[in-house]
């Protein structure tokens, strides 16, 4: 038995994609602490396995990010040494390079460390595990825990999961119509490159209200304006506007209620599989479908997938129209949800109590 670091630096979906590499690991370790950086915390306190949640911001990693600062890479040297684990397990996506990682954890001591890379790892890894680019985001984590010696247990599907949701005793929760199987839409995306056309949403809200189905809108903080936007342009009233009103694990009793899930490719899409709600997935493909689709749900996907942003990584799209999610229609996106719940169904799935979930220590300075 041993204490392992399992880190992911990404966001809310890259960490949410690791739940079952970190079951893996915890079922073979006595401690696990799993270090995010800032986007990925909240989701990193939700996955079973996980007794306590690091965060710090990578200046290698992080979308937008600050300068690399002594100070910053001290204080996160200095963190893991107290730590002390036994061993580390540095969680990438296959563009992404984990040896910077592995050379601060070296300078904190630890004596064993794995990670997928194809650079030569010098003497920074002593486990190089070298996974097909093809395999998606779960199966690639996955693969690493194994090659690292670390199994799901028994019983064990393999499927993204979290902590149990929370009770609906919030302010908002009267408002939702839990026992109705309404369809979630959630109209915001971290990269604007993978956002349906706002347009659309409005016409799906009015579709979907119109012909008799209950429809709650999420969103975080920064997307109470669309949600709101949404919700207007529905005309009747009666769409729930929860945009920046619940946590994250709020978000997922919310999910875990509904009957289907609209959202494009992030984070709430991934928290939507966690809980096991069918997704539609307006999908560009400027990252590949296979790697980064909801994992282990009912699915449709949507969105051209020959568009000339395939496989870009672009984060704002450079093709006039926005080809590759424009040319889907909220007709479209209704066939769909009709596939995954022809019928709106009683959902007696009572969000249950989260818990102390007091796992997160944050290191200051830098972006954390």
């Amino acid at each position: 038995m041993s204490h392992v670091l399992v880190v992911r630096l990404d966001n809310a979906g890259d960490v949410l994609l690791a739940g079952p590499a970190v079951r893996a690991v915890a079922a073979g370790a006595e401690r696990v602490t799993l270090v995010c950086g800032p986007h990925g915390a909240a989701a990193g306190e939700l996955l079973p396995g996980v007794d306590e949640v690091v965060t710090w911001g990578c200046p290698w990693i992080d979308p937008n990010p600050d300068p690399v600062e002594r100070e910053h890479v001290d204080r996160f040297v200095e963190t893991v040494r107290d730590l002390a684990p036994d061993r580390a397990l540095v969680l990438t996506s296959f563009h992404q390079s984990p040896l910077p990682t592995a050379l601060l954890l070296r300078l904190a001591g630890v004596p064993w460390i794995g990670a997928a890379s194809t650079d030569y790892p010098g003497s920074l890894l002593d486990l190089r595990h070298r996974p097909s680019d093809d395999l998606h985001e779960v199966e690639r984590a996955l693969s690493l825990a194994r090659a690292a010696g670390y199994e799901l247990p028994a019983g064990d599907d393999g499927r993204l999961a979290v902590r149990p949701p929370p009770k609906p005793w919030l302010p908002w929760a009267s408002s939702v119509p839990w026992s109705q199987g309404f369809v979630v839409l959630h109209p915001g995306a971290s990269v604007p490159a993978r956002a349906w056309p706002e347009h659309r949403w409005h016409e799906l809200a009015r579709l979907l209200s119109h012909g008799g189905r209950q429809v709650v809108v999420t969103g975080g903080p920064a997307e109470r304006a669309l949600t709101a936007r949404v919700v207007a342009a529905n005309g009747s009233g009666d769409v729930v506007d929860l945009g920046g009103r619940t946590s994250l694990g709020e978000l997922s009793g919310v999910l875990r209620a509904a009957s289907v899930v609209v959202a494009a490719n992030t984070g709430p899409a991934h928290l939507a599989a966690a809980v096991g709600a069918p997704v539609v997935s307006l999908f560009a493909p400027t990252v590949p479908f296979q790697r980064w689709r909801p994992w282990g749900v009912p699915l449709v996907a949507l969105g051209r997938g020959d568009a000339p942003c395939r496989d870009t990584r672009v984060t704002k799209c450079p093709f006039p129209g926005h080809p590759c999610l424009t040319s889907v229609t909220a007709r479209e996106v209704v066939q769909a949800i009709d596939s995954l719940a022809p019928q709106r169904r009683p959902n007696h799935l009572s969000p249950e109590p989260l818990g102390d979930n007091s796992l997160s220590q944050t290191i200051t300075g830098g972006m954390s």
